[in-house]
């Protein structure tokens, strides 16, 4: 499952069978969270790239996975809740 948040609304996705053909909509990318086997999928606005905390996360994933990201999108290595609380911060800026 992973969330969307588009009109400050998250919405739910499961990164497996069909809602992984989900198209993203414009403005948005997808990432892949989570600190175990099983990575949540997340749709969040690039307009988040601009943030210390996310470029923060960013950076993480870049020293855990380099470019080889084993979900086939960038991979964050941080907990759900994590992710959440930081994303959070950001609907209401």
């Amino acid at each position: 499952m992973g969330f969307t948040l588009t009109s400050k609304i998250l919405r739910r996705y499961s990164s497996k069978g069909k809602d992984d053909a989900i198209v993203i909509p414009k403005g948005h990318f997808a990432v892949y969270v989570g600190d175990t086997q099983f990575k949540k999928r997340f749709v969040i606005p690039i307009s988040y790239l601009s943030h210390s905390c996310v470029q923060e996360l960013l950076n993480q994933a870049g020293e855990e996975f380099g470019f080889d990201y084993p979900m086939g999108g960038v991979t964050i290595p941080c907990s759900e809740e994590t992710f959440m609380n930081v994303t959070s911060q950001l609907i209401d800026l």
